[in-house]
């Protein structure tokens, strides 16, 4: 009984990562999905979840590819932008240091979006990854770092089974 209880909310958290990521996404569309090089996801401070849950981790990537279905790149940002969000939500899940945990999403996304982005709009590589990583910064760090400084006061309500230190 215990164990399906631990399933259960699981998959509600992840129901509702996904969810939120979706929602925050879509609300802030011009931003998420910048046609240009400027792209900012406010969903992306999402990101640091997977210090807190595991369920951040299949969260995140349904929450990415529910919200890139609607992205005017297309299929390819639906396919390389999920995977590129279940590698760093993975990463960032193994990261002891929660200071670091949004290294991973700013790293990966910085070279997997803006390679889509160059072989996509032809946009200068190294621009381009310049650019996905600065948006990733202030998404992950900034707003990601004063959802990690409120979830510290709540993790043992919000995620009952966050063991690290």
């Amino acid at each position: 009984m215990k164990s399906r209880i631990k399933y259960t909310r699981f998959l509600s958290q992840a129901a509702v990562i996904a969810a939120v990521y979706t929602v925050l996404t879509l609300a802030f569309a011009p931003l998420s999905y910048g046609e240009s090089m400027i792209q900012v996801r406010i969903s992306e401070m999402l990101t640091i979840l997977p210090y807190y849950t595991s369920a951040a981790i299949p969260g995140l990537f349904i929450g990415v590819i529910v919200s890139n279905l609607f992205s005017p790149v297309g299929a390819i940002d639906v396919v390389l932008g999920s995977l590129a969000t279940l590698l760093a939500a993975y990463l960032s899940y193994r990261t002891k240091n929660k200071w670091l945990v949004p290294i991973p999403p700013i790293v990966v996304n910085a070279l997997v979006i803006g390679g889509m982005l160059h072989y996509v709009y032809n946009f200068p590589l190294e621009l381009s990854i310049i650019s996905i990583a600065i948006g990733q910064i202030l998404s992950c760090y900034g707003l990601g770092g004063i959802l990690m400084v409120a979830l510290d006061r709540t993790k043992q309500y919000i995620f009952p089974e966050y063991n690290k230190g």
